[in-house]
């Protein structure tokens, strides 16, 4: 089938808010929905889960994705071989794609939600960030054809199981032979059938202990899973 994109209108947004989050060292500026539970009463949010089961989850600043902003500023990334070019799938807001601008990595920002891309480019310029960057629409039903990324991260990516086949067929069509990729995951039951397919599929999958959460506030345990094709 051909791939489906959506674009929340602003007038679900509504107001947004700034949020200083701080990984490790480094403090980055996220703009964000202020009221991303109230957007889920808006007609097109129904209508776009009834017609294609969709849900802007991409609105919500989820823990995982302070997970991988921490693994990624964390990474050894001056032992990768240059240039090191980034696909961050499922970007959300983009605070990972944000993290890896400042460890001076090439990312693109992917999300099926144009309006997600929108914020997760104006993340990265009110960072500082004006150039090393770009976003592009994906549907993980639909694998691109073509490019392949050395290195390609997501976050909270199989909140379903029926997101685990859709992702394991993406990383096969994007991740170059040779390449990393680093997802982060709170724990959900479907990451575990993640694992199991991957290995089913012949990549070699590392889980390392993750945690993250608003400094003084709840703190959330999750996994990061370090897979390679081999």
């Amino acid at each position: 089938m051909p791939p489906r994109f959506h674009a929340t209108p602003p007038e679900a947004v509504g107001e947004t808010a700034r949020e200083a989050v701080h990984v490790d060292a480094h403090t980055f500026r996220i703009e964000r929905p202020a009221d991303p539970d109230k957007l889920f009463d808006h007609p097109w949010v129904r209508s776009a889960y009834a017609a294609d089961g969709y849900t802007p989850y991409w609105t919500t600043l989820w823990p995982s994705a302070r997970m991988l902003a921490k693994a990624v500023v964390r990474e050894p990334w001056e032992t990768y071989p240059r240039p090191v070019r980034v696909l961050e799938v499922g970007c959300g807001l983009g605070l990972a794609g944000v993290a890896c601008l400042s460890r001076r990595l090439d990312v693109t920002f992917s999300d099926v939600d144009e309006t997600a891309l929108t914020f997760a480019a104006r993340n990265a310029r009110l960072n500082g960030f004006t150039a090393g960057f770009r976003t592009t629409p994906l549907d993980i039903r639909c694998p691109p054809d073509g490019e392949k990324y050395p290195v390609v991260i997501g976050s909270d990516l199989m909140y379903e199981e029926r997101m685990v086949g859709p992702l394991v067929g993406l990383l096969g069509a994007v991740l170059a032979p040779g390449g990393v990729c680093l997802v982060a995951d709170p724990d959900r039951p479907a990451a575990r059938v993640f694992r199991w397919k991957l290995e089913e599929a012949g990549y070699a999958v590392t889980p390392e202990f993750a945690r993250a959460g608003e400094p003084g506030g709840e703190r959330t345990k999750g996994t990061l899973y370090r897979i390679r094709a081999i």
